[in-house]
């Protein structure tokens, strides 16, 4: 199970790297957009994401 959760924790840095690295203006002007954003609206956006990605844990398995 640690050995899944570190794999897990390092493809998830991977991933979020991957903008910022790629094409670091893009990655700053959406940040300045999360950054306008409600708190509604970045909790609903948080929500989201938590839920695909329990779908995709279910449909992993």
């Amino acid at each position: 199970m640690g050995k899944t959760l570190i794999l897990a924790f390092a493809l998830m840095l991977i991933v979020e790297g991957l903008l910022p690295f790629v094409v670091p203006q893009v990655w700053r002007d959406m940040f300045r957009r999360i950054i306008a954003m409600t708190d509604g609206q970045i909790r609903f956006f948080g929500l989201t994401s938590m839920i695909i990605g329990l779908l995709l844990l279910l449909v992993a398995q």
